[in-house]
């Protein structure tokens, strides 16, 4: 009892605790404020291609390869003189059913009836790395490719700026790859994706995956 009398009759303490409740305010209302600004600019600059696979088989995760081979041949073809994310996503609206005729070509000739379904949209995805270029977890505008059942493992790429198309299967981010990334971010949001040796940049970088994964940064309308 003589604790909380001396608590309440302490204005000195009182004060203190109550500045350090609205520091902490402050300093988390500043960090999902940037984090906010910084995810939307990132998500803002990158279209996605996400392929699902029918199961976790090892012939279904064969075939989402081959799907997605190309899925991505045809993309690049078309839209290889694309200067903005606004382009691409146009042309993938433009060619959802393109889309949809070339996986299930693929399929069949495979040997499998699996339906496929097509959506472009705004979807979740995990912290991935595409050679020394990292994009944190968020929400991302993307083609969605369902192959049957979309119970099997997942399959990601960027589809614009253009991180996918050179070599799937290298892991190695192009130069020319990074410089039309690079041209359409920010300076500060180009060098979170692109710069894992500096400590700040990673404690950014994880700022942006708490945030993400806590379910403080959703979707878009």
């Amino acid at each position: 009892m003589k604790f909380y009398a001396y608590f309440f009759k302490n204005k000195k303490l009182n004060c203190i605790i109550l500045l350090s409740i609205l520091l902490c305010v402050y300093t988390f209302l500043c960090a999902y404020s940037y984090v906010y600004a910084v995810s939307n600019n990132i998500s803002d600059s990158v279209f996605r291609l996400h392929v699902i696979a029918n199961s976790d088989s090892e012939e279904d995760q064969h075939l989402k390869y081959l799907v997605r081979d190309g899925l991505i041949d045809y993309m690049n073809s078309i839209c290889s003189n694309c200067n903005s994310k606004a382009e691409v996503i146009e042309l993938a609206e433009n060619n959802k059913e393109q889309f949809k005729n070339i996986a299930l070509n693929i399929i069949h000739k495979q040997g499998y009836n699996y339906d496929v379904n097509i959506n472009i949209g705004n979807f979740e995805f995990p912290t991935k790395t595409y050679g020394d270029i990292s994009l944190p977890s968020g929400y991302y505008d993307a083609l969605r490719v369902e192959i049957g059942n979309a119970s099997g493992q997942n399959w990601w790429c960027v589809m614009f700026p253009p991180l996918c198309f050179i070599d799937v299967t290298s892991g190695i981010v192009p130069d020319d790859s990074k410089e039309d990334l690079e041209s359409n971010l920010p300076d500060e949001e180009y060098a979170i994706i692109s710069d894992n040796s500096n400590p700040t940049i990673k404690f950014k970088f994880k700022l942006l995956e708490f945030f993400t994964e806590k379910g403080l940064i959703t979707a878009k309308n």
